[in-house]
């Protein structure tokens, strides 16, 4: 049996042969029926390379200090929340739930979870229940606030805050109406770190599977960002975009890597993921076809970073990296900017910095935050 890398050089030798038949004859298109590219030239992307490994350089920092607010109004009293979710089965939002909880216990107020279940009724008729409870705010929990106008408009009405956790593309305050502030990484960062990765680890020759749920507007831009970057490089090639509801992946997920091993085989080089929970439901097929846990494919989710995309990294399981969202500093933070909302102050406009995570910098860690953000806010809140 051939070592993995052994295996990682023939699958790259591979690809590179397959920029260069691209030239001749066209490109395959996804499953999904995704937008595709004919890669052109026969190399890599010596210039886009030589950026991408320097990006990657720097967002492999895990030593990254508290670099957001030190100053606020201290801890409101009595105050509820209530935490609407897209689905509790995403890890990113089942992660930042629980920075809610720590955090409201650590400034003494109450959380309740409501799990829409991942689909547009289902959502909706949280917001309904959340709003019908009369909490002091609400939380947006990784969905578009629009598909809940209705309950939105009925929180304005009486008064009560939004804040979103990935509810829109940017963070901080905006001109979503309702919304008082939203929590996240910028998306543009997200997408371009995780290309560059791919970019990086492959010399700029890859066959790439790019799977994300376009149901979702915030995932769905993240995936056309990853594109738009993957095609800044000629050596890159575009396998197939394969659209696959957040809800559907613990079944879906699987059938759909199956079949993508049986057409690309050795093309399939690299696959990038809009959240890490399609490599969970992606390892048995992995598995069953015969791949090697340390890859190739070699995978690398862009978002969340939950505890299971740690343990998958670290231990070489049909994961190489994530671009890990810091969820226990986002449920803080969501915290945070309810309080201030409470005070009358403005949003804090804090915004995580980028950050990537691979078996050589996260050192057996389960997820990742910058350090000190917990004796930030509990000094900023007088507790």
């Amino acid at each position: 049996m051939r070592s993995a890398a052994a295996v990682r050089t023939g699958r790259l030798a591979s690809c590179a042969l397959l920029v260069t038949a691209a030239a001749l004859t066209g490109c395959e298109r996804g499953s999904s029926g995704g937008p595709q590219e004919t890669a052109t030239g026969t190399g890599g992307c010596p210039a886009v390379q030589d950026r991408a490994r320097e990006a990657v350089r720097k967002a492999e920092r895990a030593d990254i200090p508290w670099g957001g607010p030190t100053s606020g109004p201290e801890a409101a009293s009595g105050k509820s929340l209530v935490y609407v979710a897209q689905t509790m089965t995403n890890p990113g939002v089942a992660g930042a739930a629980d920075g809610v909880r720590e955090a409201a216990r650590a400034i003494g107020w109450t959380v309740r979870v409501i799990d829409g279940g991942g689909t547009p009724a289902g959502i909706q008729a949280a917001m309904s229940e959340a709003v019908a409870l009369r909490p002091s705010g609400i939380v947006v929990g990784g969905f578009d606030p629009d598909s809940t106008a209705r309950q939105v408009a009925r929180a304005g009405a009486r008064g009560i805050p939004l804040v979103g956790w990935h509810a829109v593309a940017s963070p901080g305050p905006g001109e979503q109406p309702g919304l008082f502030s939203n929590v996240t990484t910028r998306v543009e960062g997200v997408a371009r770190i995780s290309a560059q990765w791919i970019i990086a680890d492959s010399n700029g020759r890859a066959g790439v599977v790019l799977i994300t749920d376009a149901s979702i507007p915030f995932a769905r831009n993240k995936s056309d960002l990853i594109e738009k970057e993957l095609r800044s490089c000629r050596g890159v090639r575009l396998l197939a975009v394969e659209n696959i509801p957040i809800p559907d992946a613990g079944s879906r997920t699987p059938r759909e890597v199956s079949s993508l091993l049986s057409r690309f085989q050795d093309r399939w080089t690299h696959s990038v993921a809009i959240n890490d929970l399609y490599f969970t439901d992606a390892a048995p097929a992995f598995r069953a076809a015969g791949e090697k846990g340390s890859g190739p494919p070699y995978n690398i989710g862009a978002g969340d970073g939950a505890p299971s995309a740690f343990r998958r990294i670290n231990t070489e399981q049909y994961q190489a990296a994530t671009v890990p969202e810091p969820l226990a500093l986002q449920g803080w933070q969501i915290v945070d900017e309810f309080n201030r909302a409470f005070s009358g102050r403005p949003a804090s406009g804090y915004v995580a910095p980028v950050h990537i995570a691979t078996a050589r910098n996260s050192d057996g860690a389960s997820s990742w935050d910058p350090t000190g953000f917990r004796e930030a806010y509990r000094e900023i809140w007088g507790r």
